[in-house]
């Protein structure tokens, strides 16, 4: 994922302790770019976390390059239940992270581009930096129609969406970051990013379903280590070519001191699930036991990732009305997840009377609700 050599010169060395930062010090100033040596999302993030809380960014522009392995990214305030096929994700070995910005959902691999500008917050301007991608992109492609969007998006051809935006301001600083869809997995990206939940109700942003395309799929030429190259030329023009690239080790405590935490926030469950805006989820379902077919209800809120009241409805020849209750309270508390799920009803089997057919429902039951989760 580096950079051709041919385009910029590398000085990897390590930044921003007390000493490296009066190294960078005439350099910072003005502007300066860094790419990451990490695919790892949970890295990457925490640098935008550490640059936005640590780096002086009043006199100072920054341009942070970053490319992950397969991962879906969602906004600060989403639902990734409704966002995103979690059964999928889990299957595939993809990473679900969520970032500190707003915005929508986007599907990350090696094949997307991410770029972050770090500016103070009175120089913020979106649409100037999207303007200073597109003219990258120009110089690649002169005849590539390319065009921002009142949303801050980029659409190829008038209609395919080829980056999505989001952005945090601080108090006094603020970074916009943004998408480039290079080479991602084409196959991939819109399975993903479907959710195949129902009977969700919650007040987290949603997402704004768009058709996309791949950039090289329209110019095989516009691979990412192109574009990459393009857009920090581009950058670098801004300041009179004075800024190299800077390759960093987002992991490294001597580039980035107390990075570590961050990045351990950006991987618990607390951060990523528990930070779901409250929703409930009403839910008929079937299940099919000994020839016959029974009907269920299942009611539940959940806050702060964790179940804060759950009703569950059977017929009470088929499940007694203690037995669904023992069960349903016996959820209140817990994280809506499929593994703490199984791990409290097979916590709960053992202690309940050695009844096959209790067991065998209990055990049926659990499946219908990790099937939502």
């Amino acid at each position: 994922m580096l950079l051709s050599p041919y385009t910029v010169k590398r000085i990897c060395t390590p930044i921003l302790s007390r000493r490296t930062a009066a190294r960078f010090g005439s350099l910072a100033r003005e502007g300066l770019i860094l790419q990451s040596a990490s695919s790892n999302v949970y890295e990457n993030l925490a640098v935008e976390d550490w640059i936005h809380d640590h780096m002086d960014l009043e006199q100072k522009n920054v341009l942070f390059l970053w490319r992950n392995s397969p991962t879906v990214v969602i906004g600060r305030h989403q639902n990734p239940w409704t966002e995103c096929n979690l059964h999928l994700m889990r299957d595939k070995g993809i990473s679900l992270a969520r970032r500190r910005s707003g915005g929508g959902t986007v599907f990350h691999d090696l094949g997307n581009i991410n770029l972050t500008f770090f500016t103070s917050k009175k120089k913020y301007d979106r649409m100037e930096n999207l303007h200073l991608v597109i003219r990258a992109l120009k110089s690649l492609q002169p005849d590539l129609d390319v065009q921002a969007t009142q949303r801050y998006d980029l659409l190829l051809d008038g209609k395919y969406k080829v980056s999505g935006t989001a952005s945090k301001l601080g108090r006094t600083v603020a970074y916009h970051h943004c998408t480039l869809l290079c080479s991602a997995d084409s196959s991939l990206l819109p399975v993903v990013l479907r959710s195949p939940y129902d009977g969700i109700h919650s007040n987290a942003t949603p997402s704004v379903p768009s058709l996309v395309k791949n950039l090289s799929h329209a110019y095989p030429s516009l691979t990412c280590e192109a574009v990459m190259d393009a857009v920090a030329k581009e950058y670098r023009f801004l300041y009179n070519d004075k800024p190299n690239i800077h390759v960093v080790h987002p992991s490294d405590e001597a580039f980035f001191p107390g990075i570590t935490q961050k990045i351990k926030e950006l991987c618990t469950w607390d951060w990523i699930y528990g930070k779901t805006p409250k929703f409930d989820i009403q839910k008929t379902f079937q299940i099919f036991h000994k020839g016959i077919v029974v009907d269920g209800h299942l009611s539940i809120s959940i806050k702060n990732g964790c179940i804060e009241s759950c009703s569950l409805v059977l017929p009470s020849h088929w499940l007694s009305e203690q037995s669904c209750s023992e069960l349903q309270d016996s959820l209140v508390g817990s994280k809506f997840c499929p593994r703490e799920i199984i791990f409290l009803v097979t916590t709960l089997l053992r202690s309940c009377p050695d009844e096959e057919d209790v067991h065998t429902k209990w055990n049926m039951l659990c499946e219908t609700l990790v099937s939502i989760m």
